[in-house]
């Protein structure tokens, strides 16, 4: 076993001391928002470029194993909600996207109700929840695109069984205001817009761009495994691979995007 594939036994934190730090870094991001020199991608509904280059939609209510379905309900409140403050941003040259710096904080005062949440693996429910829905998708669609990875955190847990899975294992981002950030970079020469909307079934997004880029983007995965671990759990485990083909020439490039090793909350030996 590689030492990537070996993964200790989580360690149990005092609900003070998780509550204690996680304050302290959101203060500490704050800051960096205040004091910092990052220059932040803006909302710009004036704006439309017809170059697309990716669109991608996911379910909004997807029932799953002992969630309640009011907080499904909830998620899409919380989404639509969110992305009135993303929708139409602009990523011109050396900007940077941040979800958060957008999205502020959410609250009950804003209208934010009761969504799913995952702490160390085990579902709960917190304001806001049901936002790692929206990191998801964008960081899915990112990919699809020149726009650099500045900060991405990945899901730590394989909570539920693949349930008509259309990308691969750990193509997401986990979210938690302000600190566990999804932040994209522009270091081209071009200018990206991100827009996001909701219909009856999904949420819906694509990223345009105000040139052709005449650039094609394929993800994908390869080293898909399951572990058993020295302590009795399973993890999960693969490698996300980007290949940029130019279609001028039809020149083409492959790069690693991450490694991923996850926790499951279930047995991949038993039935889904």
């Amino acid at each position: 076993m590689t030492d990537q594939q070996q993964i200790d036994k989580p360690k149990e934190r005092s609900a003070l001391r998780k509550y204690l730090g996680k304050e302290f870094f959101i203060v500490k991001r704050q800051v960096n928002w205040l004091f910092g020199d990052n220059n932040f991608a803006k909302v710009d509904t004036t704006i439309s470029y017809d170059n697309s280059l990716i669109k991608h939609k996911s379910f909004l209510l997807r029932p799953l194993k002992d969630v309640e379905m009011y907080l499904q309900h909830n998620k899409v409140t919380n989404l639509k909600i969110a992305i009135s403050h993303i929708d139409k941003v602009v990523v011109k040259p050396g900007q940077t996207f941040s979800i958060w710096r957008l999205v502020g904080r959410p609250t009950k005062s804003k209208g934010y109700l009761d969504g799913m949440t995952l702490h160390n693996g085990k579902i709960s429910k917190d304001t806001g929840g049901g936002l790692c829905q929206l990191g998801n998708l964008l960081y899915w669609m990112a990919l699809h695109t020149p726009l650099t990875i500045k900060e991405r955190w990945r899901h730590g847990y394989d909570v539920f069984p693949d349930i008509n899975r259309t990308i691969p294992f750990a193509c997401g981002a986990t979210l938690s205001y302000n600190y566990i950030d999804l932040q994209l970079e522009n270091n081209t020469d071009k200018n990206f817009q991100i827009n996001l909307w909701l219909d009856n079934e999904y949420l819906n997004g694509e990223i345009t761009c105000n040139t052709d880029l005449k650039t094609k983007y394929d993800v994908y995965e390869t080293d898909h495994l399951f572990k058993h671990q020295w302590w009795g759990g399973y993890t999960r485990h693969n490698k996300i691979w980007k290949k940029i083909t130019t279609l001028v020439d039809n020149c083409t490039t492959e790069e690693l995007v991450a490694e991923n090793n996850a926790i499951m909350m279930y047995s991949p030996l038993l039935d889904k």
